[in-house]
């Protein structure tokens, strides 16, 4: 039996439900009549109330919502209650509880393809193409906030009221401010998807419960490729504490202007929020991936890193892969670059070495933890991939492209009239004999020789499930994770730094995250035309951060102090590096099996390294370059005097002027190791 509220302009008599915060009051409808319905019908906007807390009240009702799939009475109370809130603040006209089937994605589907939003790619087994309004093509880290009483809770003083580029701060008074300006009524005339979904494999002890509310469709399809999502994980959790996601596209129908590329975003209004007290996350006004999947960076990252700090584990933007060698040794290796350098590529993997094999775990988001007997284990706490698509082709990442051949949802690539998919750098037979090529911006009978209209956005995107991917490691669910034997940092650094190194010990290892800097790329909002200037990305989580950076450090550090642990060796790789005319001096690729030979064999403590200023680089010989041809080994591994002293002014510039006084003094002794190293070229 399915209760329906009776509403519409009128009185009922209700339990008041009190929510002490600037969001909203709700109230939890009670009736004693009932009838079978095949949907319910909830209260939605709640216009006035006459009474005082705790007793029965009369309340007017002026709005109503359908639940058009599940039921919330079946739901746990604290579920429950936070879906009936939100309804009410944002008043959609229906809701649907997800349960992650099948039957339900094709509904999602038929519904983005009715709405425009998507539309098929026929050339591949069950593939989608989203173009999203060119004002909403990647994340908008001056519009993402983390919400704290205190400011220094989120980001460090800086110096002399210098612009901080660690995480952005907003008061609890602003941000209240702020929502209210955006949330009521966002969502009128639409559907409201309750999306329940787990952050690594149901029930692992590793793994963190989220429920995000959504008015897109397209989020649903996503959410259900990149999460465990579904029934199983309402049963997991119970009446259990969850994080809590609100989303919205910000465009409530009827609609007041028209969209663009039947993509609905306020670009205007775009906010993310993170509010780490109530364990929620408020993102309105884009659809984009990284903005919208409120799992991914949003959760696994900057609530993940806040959680981790809370709990005494590692939430990272890291790959995991697992490398065997040719006498069946097997080792696990997590690498942090920045969005956009590689790191899809070097999970994915074809070794051009003999013997050697890859697999994966993820390409993007580690969470470790140290184990009772000291071992670093990681999880992807993701279920897919949601990888840059320009310059991915059979030469640069064979396994991406069979992995995308089916059950992807692409977004802002170009199109082929045969029902293909097209990008820079895509392989040259990705458009059949005859067939045309659509941009990204619609633009029929694109040619490849414009390079002022790009095909495909610098950014643009594929969505693909994880367990078709065909190099995934056997153990890429287990709810142990991995153990980790190895953590690499790198970036785009095209002059002086070297192929590898490794660093001196764990606290040197440290400070080598912390003083990352690499070139700017697509996946900011700011790095498409500026992709040539270097940045600071410390961690490659300069846009993840969720607490006070120099808190960060000093929670890397303390590993390094515990007697009961077992930190793994450090290393720092560049794989773009180039010469004189621009050319890159590494091969990359299949080829990078090379530098993670070298790396295990460092792990392993054999005697294949050479002290210089920066850290322990290969001795000559050591690195494997049978094959290659002529590759210029003294200039990948050169450090010049000028270079290594620019680079100490540039580390000391950004730790005083970012993290001033909150950087951990470890890392000052770190910096002054390094320039008196560098007087001593």
């Amino acid at each position: 039996m399915v209760v329906r509220f009776f509403a519409g302009v009128s009185r009922c008599k209700t339990l008041a439900l009190f929510q002490c915060n600037s969001f909203a009051s709700a109230c939890r409808s009670r009736t004693t009549s009932t009838s079978r319905q095949a949907t319910t019908t909830g209260l939605g906007l709640i216009t006035r109330i006459n009474a005082s807390p705790l007793k029965s009240v009369s309340v007017e009702q002026k709005r109503l919502y359908t639940v058009v799939k599940g039921s919330l009475s079946s739901l746990a109370p604290k579920v429950r209650s936070f879906i009936e809130e939100k309804a009410a603040i944002c008043q959609p006209d229906n809701v649907y509880i997800c349960d992650g089937s099948d039957a339900e994605n094709q509904q999602m589907i038929d519904t983005l393809l009715e709405s425009g939003m998507i539309q098929p790619l026929p050339k591949y087994d069950n593939c989608w193409l989203a173009l999203t309004d060119p004002a909403d093509v990647a994340r908008v880290e001056k519009q993402t906030f983390i919400v704290t009483k205190e400011k220094r809770q989120t980001t460090p003083t800086t110096l002399n009221g210098i612009a901080g580029q660690l995480a952005k701060w907003m008061s609890p008074e602003d941000f209240s401010k702020q929502f209210n300006e955006r949330f009521p009524g966002c969502m009128k005339g639409r559907t409201m998807y309750a999306i329940p979904f787990s952050m690594g494999p149901v029930g692992s002890p590793f793994s963190k419960i989220g429920m995000e509310l959504t008015d897109s469709a397209y989020v649903v399809v996503c959410t259900r490729i990149m999460t465990r999502m579904g029934a199983d994980v309402l049963k997991t959790l119970g009446d259990g504490e969850f994080v809590r996601g609100l989303h919205s596209m910000g465009r409530p129908l009827p609609l007041t202007k028209p969209l663009v590329n039947n993509w609905p975003c306020n670009s205007e209004k775009i906010m993310v929020a993170h509010i780490p007290d109530k364990n929620e996350i408020a993102s309105f006004g884009s659809g984009y991936g990284g903005n919208s999947l409120l799992g991914k960076k949003c959760f696994a990252l900057r609530f993940g890193g806040i959680l981790a700090k809370r709990e005494g584990w590692l939430a990272e933007h890291m790959l995991i892969l697992g490398i065997t060698n040719p006498q069946g040794v097997k080792k696990y290796v997590v690498a942090a670059f920045p969005s956009a350098c590689g790191k899809t590529n070097l999970a994915m993997m074809t070794p051009s070495l003999p013997g050697y094999k890859i697999e994966c775990v993820g390409d993007d988001i580690a969470w470790m933890r140290f184990d009772s007997e000291g071992q670093l284990r990681a999880i992807n706490p993701e279920a897919g991939f949601f990888g840059v698509a320009p310059g991915t082709s059979m030469k640069t990442n064979p396994i991406a492209m069979k992995l995308v051949q089916s059950n992807t949802v692409f977004t802002n690539v170009a199109k082929t009239s045969d029902g293909g998919v097209y990008w820079k750098g895509i392989d040259d037979d990705a458009v059949s004999p005859g067939a045309t090529i659509t941009s990204w911006k619609r633009q029929e009978n694109w040619q490849p020789g414009d390079k002022t209209n790009p095909a495909a956005h610098p950014n643009a995107r594929f969505c693909a499930p994880a367990a078709q991917c065909p190099i995934m490691d056997p153990a890429w669910e287990d709810s142990a994770g991995v153990p980790i034997d190895a953590i690499l940092f790198g970036g785009r650094r095209p002059n002086g730094v070297p192929l590898v190194y490794e660093s001196f010990n764990w606290q040197h290892g440290v400070f080598v995250g912390a003083a990352m800097r690499s070139e700017a790329t697509a996946a900011a909002e700011h790095g498409g035309g500026n992709k040539k200037m270097i940045m600071h990305d410390p961690f490659a989580m300069r846009p993840f951060f969720g607490y006070n950076f120099g808190d960060y450090i000093k929670h890397w550090l303390s590993f390094g102090e515990r007697k009961d642990v077992k930190v793994p060796k450090v290393f720092h790789v560049n794989w773009f590096r180039t010469n004189n005319q621009g050319d890159f001096l590494w091969p990359g690729f299949g080829d990078n099996v090379r530098v993670l030979e070298w790396i295990l064999e460092r792990v392993g403590d054999k005697d294949v390294a050479r002290e210089s200023p920066i850290g322990l680089i290969p001795k000559p010989g050591s690195l494997n370059v049978e094959g290659l041809g002529d590759i210029d080994m003294k200039e990948l591994f050169s450090v010049s005097p000028e270079f290594l002293r620019d680079e100490c002014v540039e580390i000391d510039k950004y730790f005083k002027e970012q993290v001033n006084e909150d950087l951990p003094r470890e890392m000052w002794q770190e910096l002054a190791n390094l320039q008196a190293r560098a007087r001593k070229m």
